[in-house]
């Protein structure tokens, strides 16, 4: 068993061609082969399976995966599943992806950046035009939808309009699907829960309203493991008559309130105060709360 929900895992593996490990934190890893075969597919565009390239990458994690809530990993879709961006120096953020791709017994389809935006250094212009052709391979690679970097740039917003039709269009041509997104869109300091850009409300509120339930999921490291902390799913509550900007705000607020709930009270950031939490089970903190 490659990931742990309730006893560790004392599987034997080789030794990896790469590896990240340090003091108090787990051992990420890498198969031999991973970065020869990936490479090729961006090079020549070819299609991968991103579970199956997720659970040959989970396998070599030490120590093992924790998963938590297992009951409420989704089985089949519709489904969005929305999760926080976890943040240290030196989280490699694309090990959020892999751990729910490898946990969710089914092809996920993510809702990723076009672009690394890289503020404040020099080489930002050559890194966000090389990061541009690099997504936009991995996206073709593995199926996935890019949208434009957070936070929204003026002269992005056609562009991000593109973005949002073509996952509604998938959306409604694989109504089995399930979809995962963090709406916060990028690292956030200390890897502390903040809130979304505007718009990531309602771009949620369509999703919901297009037939996923939403299932908040929190990620974070704990006792030099990785964990997924899974919830249950749910539907939005907001009042019909709100103004644009207010459902954006009340439904941003009712999806990082239940992403909260997930992660340890350190990570929880403006949403641990008491009346942010109200309207949730208080039995539904994590573990390490």
């Amino acid at each position: 068993m490659w990931f742990d929900s309730d006893m560790p895992d004392s599987g034997n593996l080789s030794s990896p061609i790469l590896s990240v490990e340090m003091e108090n934190f787990p051992r990420y890893a890498y198969p031999p082969d991973a970065w020869r075969k990936l490479c090729f597919s961006v090079l020549f565009g070819t299609r991968r399976s991103f579970r199956q390239d997720s659970l040959a990458c989970i396998r070599y994690l030490r120590p093992p995966l924790q998963v938590y809530g297992a009951e409420n990993i989704p089985q089949q879709g519709p489904c969005l599943i929305v999760f926080n961006h976890y943040y240290r120096p030196g989280f490699s953020a694309w090990w959020m992806a892999l751990a729910l791709a490898a946990v969710v017994p089914q092809e996920m389809h993510f809702v990723m950046t076009a672009e690394l935006t890289f503020p404040g250094r020099w080489y930002a212009p050559l890194g966000q035009a090389g990061s541009r052709w690099l997504l936009r391979r991995l996206a073709r690679v593995y199926g996935f939808t890019t949208m434009p970097p957070m936070p929204p740039r003026g002269h992005e917003v056609l562009a991000r309009a593109r973005s949002v039709r073509r996952v509604l269009a998938f959306v409604r041509a694989h109504p089995q699907a399930i979809l995962a997104l963090a709406p916060e869109g990028g690292d956030q300091p200390g890897g502390v829960l903040n809130w979304p850009p505007s718009g990531a409300g309602r771009f949620i509120a369509l999703l919901n309203r297009a037939g996923l339930p939403l299932l908040p999921v929190g990620i974070y490291e704990a006792d030099g493991r990785l964990c997924l902390n899974f919830g249950q799913a749910q539907s939005l509550r907001y009042s019909a008559g709100l103004a644009p900007d207010e459902k954006d705000r009340a439904v941003a607020a009712q999806v990082m309130r239940a992403i909260a709930l997930r992660l340890p009270l350190h990570l929880r950031g403006a949403f641990d105060r008491e009346e942010a939490l109200t309207e949730y089970q208080s039995d539904s903190r994590p573990p390490h709360a």
